[in-house]
């Protein structure tokens, strides 16, 4: 039987949180996912308890998410997030592991893997390349700067259902609620560190001709994962992507935009476990 628990592991100076799915059988393979900008450990629930089937589960809250510890300013780069995630690869002793990144931690995911770590079996990327649609990249900045306080975990709802109504109703509140903490004041506002919305601090990030770099050196069997509506990976790139790979496999999920495991769980569910499983 499945179980799951909230652990907590220190990383590099920082408290960092974790969700840890067993799986049915001793010995079983480890599967490490990496949620997006906006997103944390909670967010990989439903898939994570369908995927614990088959593999031991572990959901990162990455630092300054959920109930991972929040980090200097100017240290949320992808940079940093790379290190975390080998000293939680090595923490935890994996081998012949799963990596799963989606958005920001699908660059992650790119870059880390992108250095031939021993320990790393194969990889999925999820709506993510090293080159974004400008579209996406103009929606996100317009979002970055919108107030993120709600007088109600509902209003914030209303909002997020605004924004995107493409998710199963229900999928998309359990969301929304579980991305939520009080401040001061009583009213809600989002469970990540509000300096990652600052653009104008110097962070260390990849170029563009560096992410191709990285894409080029997997050496790993790849899956990329695209939501056919996405503004944020265009099809050519997410081909090329899939032709720079070693060994890449592209799949696209009709009727999802970028965040393909909160539009289209189901499918997305049966895309990722086709490949892995």
């Amino acid at each position: 039987m499945t179980t799951v628990s909230d652990e907590l592991i220190e990383l590099r100076g920082l408290r960092f949180h974790y969700r840890d799915w067993s799986a049915p059988r001793e010995g079983a393979p480890d599967l490490v996912l990496l949620h997006g900008y906006t997103g944390h450990a909670r967010s990989w629930d439903a898939f994570a308890e369908a995927m614990s089937r088959h593999y031991r589960v572990l959901a990162l809250d990455q630092r300054g998410h959920g109930e991972s510890q929040w980090a200097p300013a100017n240290e949320y780069g992808t940079v940093d997030m790379v290190e975390d995630v080998r000293a939680f690869v090595s923490a935890m002793g994996l081998r012949e592991y799963v990596l799963l990144g989606l958005s920001m931690g699908g660059l992650v995911a790119m870059a880390y893997a992108g250095t031939q770590p021993a320990e790393l079996a194969r990889l999925v990327i999820v709506d993510i390349a090293p080159e974004i649609a400008t579209a996406g990249l103009d929606k996100i900045q317009l979002n970055v700067a919108r107030s993120d306080v709600f007088e109600s975990r509902e209003a914030a709802f209303a909002r997020a259902r605004q924004d995107n109504p493409i998710p199963p109703e229900g999928h998309q509140r359990k969301r929304v609620y579980e991305s939520l903490m009080r401040i001061a004041d009583g009213r809600w506002t989002y469970r990540y560190d509000r300096a990652l919305r600052d653009a104008t601090v110097p962070r260390q990030r990849y170029t563009a001709a560096e992410g191709w770099q990285q894409v080029a050196s997997i050496h790993v069997p790849t899956l990329l994962v695209r939501g056919a509506l996405s503004d944020i990976l265009d099809l050519e790139v997410a081909s090329r992507m899939v032709e720079t790979l070693a060994e890449g496999t592209l799949v696209e999920i009709a009727g999802s935009g970028h965040p393909v495991p909160l539009d289209q769980p189901d499918r997305f569910l049966d895309a990722v476990s086709s490949y892995l499983c």
